[in-house]
């Protein structure tokens, strides 16, 4: 059975997911079409030939202010760039039938891929943007080298470490 992460479509089977978290429940289910459609967010579901979706994450565009981010990252950056363009993967998440199997690291990788071609290609970006939904979620966004930003809540990975992955 072959699995595909590819953009949400009105074919794709979203009724039975359930990952746990009514939010991102409902987002996926109620929510995800409009943002597309309105251009705020592109949604990427995990699906098999079956098109029910397995698992999703989303991105768009984001900034973030300079001061939130470490002197290391800013030292070389113009002094003049208050805010900074990055890519927010605003949500992620596994139905539940699927935990444990990988998904979330496969889905994770897939976005920072598809991140970090944009970053290069298209629309520049510093880095990749989280702002986990709790506790674990940032413990796995630790996992995968996100650093901690305490004065927003939100967590980032730079796009030029990004880039050594691939």
């Amino acid at each position: 059975m072959g699995y595909e992460t590819r953009p949400l479509k009105s074919n794709h089977n979203r009724n039975a997911f359930d990952c746990g978290y009514d939010l991102l429940n409902n987002y996926l289910k109620r929510q995800a079409n409009q943002d597309v459609k309105r251009n705020l967010s592109i949604c990427f579901v995990l699906t098999d030939e079956s098109e029910i979706v397995k698992g999703y994450y989303t991105l768009s565009n984001t900034s973030i202010n300079r001061k939130y981010l470490p002197g290391s990252v800013t030292k070389k950056l113009p002094i003049s760039y208050d805010v900074l363009p990055a890519t927010l993967l605003g949500r992620l998440a596994i139905d539940k039938s699927e935990k444990g199997k990988g998904f979330g690291e496969l889905l994770l990788i897939d976005a920072l891929k598809r991140s970090h071609d944009v970053a290069y290609d298209s629309l520049g970006s510093l880095a990749v943007i989280v702002d986990p939904i709790n506790e674990k979620a940032k413990a796995f966004y630790e996992k995968y080298g996100f650093i901690d930003l305490p004065d927003c809540g939100k967590m980032f990975l730079p796009m030029k470490t990004i880039g050594q992955l691939f």
